[in-house]
Parts: C-alpha cells; structure tokens; sequence
C-alpha cells in the first residue's frame, strides 16, 4: 500500500501541494487525475522521492520515503512525463544500464528479455532509442520502470504527445501492468482514467477535491437530473421559460438548430422531477416538445464542475499562495 499523509510542498508562499492525503492499495489501478498546474507532477516528484515535502509522510508498504528513501525507492518504478532515455544506446544497452544502475538480483538476460516481451519492444530492442518513433520511446520509458519487477509503478502523463494508436497501445499496455502491479498513472486527460482506472483522485489548486470508484463518482459527486429536450420555438424564450422553472438549475441550447426546433439540455435539482411540469409550461406557451430523454451526466462535466467550484472556493477565501 501508497499512503500520502498530510502532504504539503510549498514554494516560498506558494502551495504546489496543500495538505493531502490519499492511499492507494494493492492491485489497484487509481488515476491522479488534475487540470495542469493543479499539483499532479510535484505529488508524483514527492511520491517517488524526487522532491522532498515540506510536511507530511509519504510511506510504501511502509517505509518512510524520506527516513529510508533507498529501501522505499526499490519498491517504485517511475516514468516521468519526459522519459530520462539515453538516445545513444540501444533499447538493450540502456536497459541492461538501468539494470545494472538499480542493483537488481534478477538474472539479467531472463528479466530484461521478460520486459521486452511484456512492453512488446523485443523487435526494436538492437535499434538506437533515438531513431524509434515517440510511442517506442514511451514504452522503453515503461520497460526501464518495471527493470527490478517493482511492487509499485508511477506514470506520470504516459500518453502525452503519441497518436491515437500509440494511445491506445499504451492503454492496454497499462492495464496488463494493473494484473501484477500496484499502478498510480498521473493524468490530465479524462478519457484515460475511464479507459484504464478502478478508482480517480482528483486534485485541483494543490488540494483533494474528489476520490472515488470510476464507476461511482458521478453519483457521489453530482446527483442532479439531465435531460436532452427538443422543443420548437423561439430559443432565447423557450431557455429563459425552463431556467425559471422549480428545480430547474441549468438550460442551455445543445446542438444545432432543426428547423424551427432546438435541442436544449436540462438539469434539475436531486428528488425533483421536472418532467410534468416542462411539458404543461412549453404546452402552455405553444411551443411543443418534440422529445426528451434522460442522460447520464459525463466525467468531463463532472470534472468541469469539481474544478470550478474549487477555483470559486479560493477565490472566496482569498486563496493560499
């Protein structure tokens, strides 16, 4: 088990990190997930023993990172978001360096060859690192992290910058690596955590702001009604009509114009059903509903409204910087 215990990491008066803490068990696949700048890299600098905290505990499996860095360190494998390659070697030079590097006790031709075929870049392995495409790179950058098979891995933003195969690729990857390994994959890219994490931690202006199951955190984070609404009639009107109705909290147009209809989406208030209500109201004006469908609120607008009300938080009490 990873347990982060009250962490700060301050700059002067700027808090990168303020007083977080999260655990992260065996056998879990738990994306950081964060808008940029919010403390993602500087907790993954922390968690790996890069940087120091100001305060706080960082423990793997535990041992204190910061009393016993070089026993706790053995337990990790880290790609940061640039790949620290030497592009003058060989995918095998740098590998059996790395090897070497870390100490390890495995038999070293058994373990790197295991790797290559793991992170599927046994047939580039004789090839110069800097001649391979940015995807190869990144998945040399995966194979260094896993030389001394370590109980923990940490990515830090590992798709950043590769096409959508080399994405996709990479995934996968990551997801094979959750079945023997404790993973933490730091990202600001939301359809990553859906497409490969059990569990998000969301972070944003260094603080906490929602932890929980992929699966799950939409209800525990936002349980208002949506619904997607084609009404025909004059837009402006017909948005001002439904923002005033009770229980109503949002309505705007989605979409582009069908005739002299429009699509509009629709979010009320938990426990309150505004469907009856709508419908007497547009029917009343004579601007007939068209449609209407309930849908499942997305992690992106989850997201959007989690890191909004935060920045409004510090704006509110004037923030910590």
């Amino acid at each position: 088990m990873v347990e982060i215990n009250n962490l700060v990491k301050r700059y002067g008066s700027k808090f990168a990190v303020d007083d977080i803490s999260f655990s992260v068990g065996d056998g879990e696949i738990v994306g950081f997930l964060g808008p940029n700048g919010a403390g993602k890299s500087t907790t993954m600098n922390v968690l790996t023993g890069y940087l120091s905290a100001t305060s706080g505990s960082v423990l793997v499996d535990g041992i204190d990172i910061s009393q016993n860095p070089t026993k706790a360190k053995k337990l990790i494998g880290y790609l940061p978001e640039q790949p620290p390659l030497y592009i003058d070697m060989t995918v095998l030079e740098y590998l059996n360096f790395v090897f070497d590097l870390k100490g390890c006790q495995e038999n070293k031709k058994l373990h790197i060859e295991e790797i290559c075929n793991v992170t599927k870049i046994a047939d580039v392995k004789k090839r110069l690192i800097r001649n391979l495409s940015k995807g190869y790179k990144q998945r040399v950058g995966i194979a260094s992290a896993l030389v001394g098979n370590p109980k923990f891995i940490i990515l830090d933003e590992p798709t950043v910058g590769l096409d959508p195969k080399q994405i996709i690729e990479i995934r996968n990857l990551i997801r094979n690596l959750g079945k023997k390994h404790t993973v933490i994959l730091s990202t600001h890219i939301l359809s990553e955590v859906q497409a490969i994490c059990d569990r998000i931690v969301v972070i944003n202006g260094g603080k906490i702001v929602a932890d929980g199951k992929t699966a799950d955190i939409n209800g525990e984070i936002n349980q208002c009604s949506r619904y997607r609404v084609k009404v025909a009639g004059p837009s402006k009107l017909v948005c001002a009509l439904i923002r005033n109705l009770v229980g109503v909290t949002y309505c705007e147009v989605y979409g582009e114009r069908e005739g002299d209809a429009f699509t509009y989406t629709v979010e009320s208030t938990p426990n309150i059903d505004i469907r009856k209500n709508l419908f007497r109201a547009l029917a009343d004006k004579g601007w007939p509903m068209l449609g209407m469908e309930p849908v499942g609120m997305e992690l992106e607008d989850v997201f959007m409204r989690l890191i909004n009300s935060t920045n409004e938080n510090i704006k509110a009490k004037g923030g910590r910087k």
